[in-house]
């Protein structure tokens, strides 16, 4: 959470990334400004990852696959269910870091205003990491989708089981960043130590399980 980032002028009526054009949404990705950032990036890398699964699974439909038709239609609506998650929460990163920016330029000028700003600071910075450590998670399901789908998708759309891994490996370790980012400005070491509690493990567990899964596709491509 850099103080030159937050000193960056804000955009004013920023529409929701699950409704604006890709164009769009890349233009404000790359613009001189403090959101979207690393945080909507991290939950569209989630939600690319969801809506490969669930476009592998809608493949894996017909008489042909029959027999996995339960797995095939849990796994497309829990896919969709985590899609729009992670919309949701690429919306959810921009305000909150918009939070912080706003506690960040709060007054100072007296001893009363600056006990107020460093709580209101304090404050924003823990419900920012909130959303990555949510987000973590979120990537997690959806790489444990695609391994269940895994053994019984059309070979035909197999390639892209690993794209849906590799693409919840990023939003993990992406996520992880902004964990760390935020928590190393959090005083509290309550608040800390639930940060800790929660995330502690997971995105490493992510990586590794999408690493496995990848492997198992390519091996399975190459044969």
């Amino acid at each position: 959470m850099t103080e030159q980032r937050l000193n960056r002028a804000v955009p004013s009526g920023a529409g929701s990334v699950g409704t604006e054009t890709i164009g769009s949404y890349l233009a404000r990705l790359a613009s001189r400004q403090p959101t979207p950032g690393g945080g909507a990036a991290a939950a569209l890398h989630a939600a690319q990852g969801a809506a490969l699964v669930a476009m592998v699974a809608r493949y894996t439909t017909g008489p042909k696959y029959g027999e996995h038709a339960a797995l095939v239609e849990r796994t497309t609506k829990v896919a969709d269910e985590l899609a729009s998650e992670a919309l949701r929460l690429a919306d959810s990163d921009e305000r909150v870091f918009q939070a912080v920016i706003d506690a960040y330029r709060l007054p100072s000028d007296t001893e009363g205003l600056k006990a107020a700003k460093t709580s209101a600071i304090q404050a924003a910075l823990v419900q920012a990491a909130q959303n990555p450590a949510q987000l973590v998670k979120l990537a997690g399901e959806v790489v444990d989708l695609a391994t269940g789908l895994a053994d019984v998708a059309n070979p035909n759309v197999i390639s892209d089981v690993a794209a849906a891994a590799d693409a919840a490996r990023a939003a993990a370790t992406t996520a992880r960043v902004n964990i760390d980012i935020n928590v190393v400005a959090i005083k509290d070491q309550s608040a800390r130590s639930l940060l800790k509690e929660q995330t502690d493990g997971i995105e490493e567990k992510v990586v590794a399980a999408a690493d496995a899964l990848v492997a198992r596709v390519r091996e399975r491509i190459l044969q």
